[in-house]
């Protein structure tokens, strides 16, 4: 009874951890192809290429390694199916090579957009996204060569090894370690740690006087009105809750990951489905981080939101309750057409005249 009530509560497990990671997998399919679209056809957006990149890099994942890891993640994981040695060698190289492209292309993006807030008249070269892309995805080719190097799968028996945490990398997985969270995640954290104090002192400066501003009395009203306000505010304004967010779900998302490639690779195969799907969640929450945060792509999205939905019919006006044009419409329409207020100008003395004119004639 012990032993059927402990299988039924690991199917229950397993069966909620393949919902939530098929949630995962769509949210980042559609999340990730309508900020591309929606980049796509925004002008004028400066990191325009790190986004795209961005983009292009999780939907590779969400077509590849995801559905590799709800089919063939090892027990009691979310599949049951076993890769031959070809599969699982390629699946280990796009696992090698795509969660490495992912962080960079973060670091990337978030050094660009430092350069743009911190530096944005400083002299100087920049270098151009394109050569800074592909240094990053020439680092993450040669971290996905290495995964090549690793030991063969396994025979049927044994776990067939054929991700990262379980020993595919062999004796580089704290290099590939090292390469791939360690680096961006400094990367990062310097980036936007700048870009927080500089939103910081921004909004802690106080605002200068206006032009033709009157000097202040010294009565008792101008000193209350001069006080700083008793709510609380967030130390650095609203520009400083991005670069928040940005380092918060980096290290939430991926510092887990990071660990476990630093212990041994049999204990680090015990919580693989785990750590594997918690790093997996970046690329869902990519979008909603990188995308709807900012201004132009929202105004974009709203555009094109309106667009594809039907409009809603229109709402009575308020002039048809007005109680002139209420009785007029139960009255029914009137028996001549209808006359402009010029054209019933002039005919209200032609009226007048006929009256007067007919008078004798009656008497």
């Amino acid at each position: 009874m012990a032993n059927t009530t402990g299988l039924n509560a690991t199917e229950v497990a397993g069966s909620m951890g393949l919902i939530l990671a098929a949630v995962v997998e769509a949210l980042a399919l559609l999340g990730n192809g309508a900020l591309l679209i929606v980049v796509l056809r925004t002008p004028g957006l400066r990191d325009a290429l790190y986004l795209v990149h961005l983009c292009i890099v999780d939907l590779l994942a969400a077509a590849s390694i995801m559905p590799l890891g709800l089919l063939a993640a090892p027990p009691p994981g979310l599949g049951r199916v076993r890769l031959g040695p070809a599969p699982c060698r390629a699946a280990r190289f796009l696992s090698a090579a795509l969660l490495p492209a992912c962080t960079l292309g973060v670091a990337a993006l978030g050094l660009a957009r430092y350069r743009l807030i911190v530096h944005p008249l400083r002299p100087g070269p920049r270098p151009p996204p394109t050569l800074v892309l592909t240094a990053v995805w020439a680092a993450a080719g040669l971290m996905g060569a290495l995964s090549l190097l690793g030991p063969p799968p396994a025979p049927p028996p044994a776990p067939a090894r054929c991700s990262v945490l379980a020993g595919g990398l062999g004796p580089f997985r704290p290099l590939w370690a090292l390469l791939a969270f360690a680096l961006p995640a400094l990367l990062l954290l310097g980036a936007y740690g700048s870009i927080f104090l500089v939103a910081r002192r921004a909004a802690l400066r106080p605002p200068p006087p206006a032009r033709g501003s009157r000097l202040r009395s010294d009565s008792l009203d101008s000193r209350v009105s001069i006080l700083p306000p008793l709510r609380p505010r967030l130390p650095g304004g609203k520009a400083a809750l991005a670069p928040a967010l940005a380092v918060g779900q980096f290290a939430a998302c991926w510092l887990p990951y990071g660990c476990a490639c630093l212990v041994p690779a049999a204990r680090a195969a015990v919580a693989e489905a785990a750590v594997t799907w918690v790093a997996y969640t970046a690329f869902a929450a990519h979008p909603f981080l990188y995308g709807l945060l900012q201004r132009p792509v929202r105004r974009a999205l709203g555009s094109l939101a309106r667009k594809a939905l039907p409009r809603p019919p229109r709402a009575c006006t308020p002039r048809a309750w007005h109680p002139r044009a209420l009785l007029q419409h139960i009255q029914g329409p009137p028996e001549g057409p209808a006359l402009g207020p010029s054209e019933a100008l002039k005919q209200a003395p032609d009226l007048a005249g006929g009256e007067s004119l007919s008078m004798p004639e009656t008497t």
